[in-house]
């Protein structure tokens, strides 16, 4: 299956867009915003939402994401000192950063001990990305194939096989830049400290890293859990189906505890970002999600849903259509206009049937190791009525306000103290 190019524009065009004016995705587009309440139908509420003790969790997980965002910038420093929330964990000891560089190698975050008076836990957060760059090129990085971890050589056994397995050679890159940097710490922290869990847990792009890191650690054994807010999809059907297996995300249901799930997948009513890359492109999402329902801070117990299996349509995938019907009006739009492009060993987006994932087999220019495009977009081709600035909050709005490294959190005051 091939996708046409203009199509790949539209798409980087509104993420562009998006990030470029501070709104960074999201898609229930025609009947966003409008209230801030819950678009969730309250007749299918019953048993679905979470308990208290699984909100309390996701609640402290955003907290503990949002402080990656001061890794790059003003820093995180030992104890566990930071502009952000880092005094709102007096029990935490850094072990360490890492921020490994621009453009397909990118990944950023911390590494640290969770004491007394918080649980017993080593714990991973993956920032998400700050550069339009980057994700630019992570929206049009072709397929690319998935071997998993197998720490005993055993490639005879059914269970270490993703057979016809491909997954965004962006997120995978960031993943392998990324891993030797932890391996080692988590390693080490897992012999000092037995009785600890790992716990990853990543926003936005950092969440698709979040995703393959925690994969290959619970191929290792380590039974982590994985925690993501607005994370995009990553890999293609055969991919999800085997990260369901391995976390046994297929036999959960919207009954079950979600705080006893190996991987919980936050996504949020109006982000697109879960949305992408699109599904033509080949790509899926996988199971695990929790859904919050309410558009604007602060969500309740009520208004987050435990979703059933990869595709609930009371989830974040019920917008699906929106977001085609916006992409269809944009092209519609850029139509009646003159705009300049340049592009540099860009092809069309390939979706991958067959195993063979060399840029070469799937018709990219000898040596190319990233489409990279610039733009000169008018911005008004975008419908007034899809709220761009409102899209960035949908995407940053898990709980808190997250991505602003600033004392205190959002400045804007919207933000609910849980604590109090």
């Amino acid at each position: 299956m091939i996708m046409a190019f203009d199509e790949v524009v539209t798409v980087i065009l509104v993420v562009l867009s998006i990030l470029l004016y501070g709104t960074c995705s999201t898609a229930s587009l025609i009947s966003f915003g409008t209230s801030g309440a819950s678009t969730y139908d309250q007749s299918d509420r019953k048993d679905s939402t979470v308990s208290r003790e699984t909100f309390a969790s996701l609640e402290e997980l955003s907290r503990i994401v949002d402080v990656s965002y001061c890794v790059g910038s003003t820093g995180v420093q030992k104890p566990f000192r930071c502009l952000s929330r880092c005094n709102e964990f007096p029990g935490f000891e850094l072990i360490t950063t890492w921020s490994t560089g621009p453009l397909l190698s990118d990944s950023c975050g911390y590494i640290a001990l969770s004491h007394f008076p918080h649980a017993k836990r080593i714990i991973i957060a993956f920032r998400g990305t700050y550069s339009i760059t980057d994700t630019i090129i992570d929206l049009s990085a072709y397929p690319q194939a998935y071997v998993p971890y197998d720490p005993n050589g055993r490639d005879d056994q059914e269970l270490l096989r993703c057979r016809n397995c491909t997954v965004h050679a962006g997120f995978l890159a960031s993943w392998l830049n990324t891993r030797p940097i932890i391996l080692k710490h988590v390693s080490a922290a897992r012999k000092q400290y037995r009785d600890y869990k790992v716990v990853l847990v990543g926003h936005s792009l950092g969440g698709a890293v979040a995703a393959l890191a925690g994969l290959e650690m619970q191929m290792r054994g380590w039974e982590p859990q994985v925690t993501t807010f607005g994370e995009p999809k990553i890999g293609n059907k055969e991919f999800v189906t085997f990260l369901n297996e391995a976390f046994k995300l297929g036999t959960v249901s919207p009954s079950d505890d979600a705080q006893q799930w190996k991987f919980r997948r936050v996504t949020h009513v109006n982000d697109p970002v879960p949305l992408l890359p699109l599904e033509e492109w080949g790509y899926e999402m996988h199971a695990g999600e929790i859904f919050i329902s309410k558009a604007v801070l602060p969500p309740s117990e009520s208004d987050v849903i435990i979703c059933d299996g990869d595709k609930d349509a009371r989830c974040i995938t019920g917008e699906q259509n929106n977001m085609r019907a916006m992409f269809h009006e944009i092209k519609l739009n850029a139509a009646k206009h003159e705009w300049l492009y340049s592009v540099a060993d860009l092809t069309d987006q390939v979706v991958l049937a067959e195993s063979d994932t060399s840029p070469s087999a799937m018709g990219f220019p000898s040596g190319a190791e990233r489409q990279q495009i610039s733009l000169c977009l008018p911005w008004n081709l975008i419908p007034s009525r899809y709220r761009l600035w409102e899209l960035f909050f949908a995407h940053r709005d898990y709980f808190w306000r997250i991505g602003l490294c600033v004392p205190g959190g959002d400045p804007t005051g919207k933000e609910k103290n849980y604590q109090s």
